[in-house]
């Protein structure tokens, strides 16, 4: 689930999608048969209303989310938390605390002023004891699909962040290039489309770290 009380990015169809209430509790949007989806957009009456909440609220959204959902019976539970160490974070560190949360997954840009960000939240997680799964580089390159030209959209000044994996000790997943489709598919609604590999290697990455 989107633990942001920002408004998330998602496909344009799923906006239409509300959530039923029940004995149980939320259930949540499936987006296929076995991938359930929550967010705060779902709550809302409008996808054009803006959700202005501080912190204490953001923090009781969060809870709702993890107790009051009817997931059923989960295999992985993924959450995704905004840029940077804020409320959001410590809250979920906090009440998964007896769960105990098996991995994280840090997403950086190449560009110096993202990865910036990600050493701040490698100390975070260093600091509340949460294992890293490792990096992930977002918008690592982009290819022309007709000349094939690969272009360096933002260059890596200070090494990227394979150079911050290789300082901090830890693996970088995959660099996952551009790909307009995913935005486009977002626009036209259509699930399932033919997406870089890379995200099936983050996929099994995450799958093997948590399994094993």
């Amino acid at each position: 689930f989107s633990s942001s009380g920002e408004r998330s990015a998602f496909p344009k169809q799923w906006y239409q999608r509300r959530v039923r209430g029940s004995a149980a509790g939320w259930s949540p949007v499936y987006t296929l048969d076995d991938i359930a989806v929550m967010s705060i957009d779902f709550l809302l009456s409008s996808e054009e209303d803006a959700v202005i909440w501080r912190g204490a609220k953001k923090n009781g959204m969060i809870k709702d989310f993890l107790s009051s959902v009817d997931w059923g019976e989960l295999d992985y539970l993924v959450i995704d938390t905004p840029p940077g160490t804020s409320d959001e974070h410590l809250a979920i560190v906090s009440l998964l605390k007896q769960a105990k949360i098996t991995g994280t997954v840090l997403v950086t840009t190449p560009q110096e002023v993202s990865l910036g960000d990600v050493r701040k939240e490698i100390n975070f997680c260093r600091k509340l004891r949460l294992p890293v799964i490792g990096l992930v580089e977002n918008m690592a390159r982009y290819e022309c699909p007709k000349c094939r030209t690969v272009s360096e959209i933002f260059p890596a000044t200070s090494g990227g962040a394979q150079a911050l994996a290789d300082s901090e000790g830890m693996p970088l997943i995959c660099s996952i290039p551009v790909c307009p489709q995913v935005g486009q598919s977002g626009d036209n609604g259509v699930e399932g489309l033919d997406i870089p590999t890379e995200y099936g290697i983050l996929v099994e990455q995450v799958i093997r770290f948590c399994d094993g």
